[in-house]
């Protein structure tokens, strides 16, 4: 048994996410300083002036956030939170920079039909419709009809057109 316990202690050193995992899963401790973290590495891809003035808006890292998180998460609410996170920060990208290749609008307009479904599987839909409708106002002027498909996955997912 003491073997067990040292391997743990190895690993939780050389994988920080063990150690996360076992901190909110064996430990009980609140999850919502972890999904911070994890939070804080998709905002720092894309929102100017939240880690450096100019974000490289590295979707896979972003994204890579996202599943890593969903790995040790326990809170539907957090995961939720997290990849709606995305969304809006590449909208902030999109807004301060302009038009950008039609890949990161692909990869947003994903990931926006991916937290619809979750949302609607966990049954939390009004908890975070604000926070939906918010992002189709903000895409009303961004280009490759981004905002149009959005809102066609509103409207398709959640069963009516949004209200403004």
């Amino acid at each position: 048994m003491p073997e067990l316990v040292e391997e743990i202690a190895v690993l939780c050193k050389k994988f920080p996410q063990v150690k996360e995992y076992y901190q909110v899963t064996f430990l009980g401790q609140d999850d919502v300083a972890i999904q911070n973290k994890y939070k804080a590495i998709v905002k720092a891809e894309f929102v100017p002036g939240f880690k450096v003035q100019h974000p490289k808006a590295r979707l896979a890292v972003a994204r890579k956030a996202i599943a890593d998180y969903k790995k040790i998460a326990t809170s539907k609410y957090g995961l939720a939170d997290i990849m709606l996170t995305f969304v809006e920060s590449g909208v902030i990208f999109s807004n301060e920079y302009g038009e950008i290749e039609s890949a990161f609008y692909n990869s947003m307009e994903s990931m926006y039909q991916s937290t619809l479904k979750y949302l609607l599987k966990e049954q939390i839909v009004d908890d975070f419709d604000d926070r939906l409708l918010a992002v189709l106002k903000d895409t009303h002027q961004i280009y490759w009809w981004f905002h149009e498909r959005l809102l066609y996955l509103y409207e398709q997912h959640i069963g009516h057109k949004p209200e403004f």
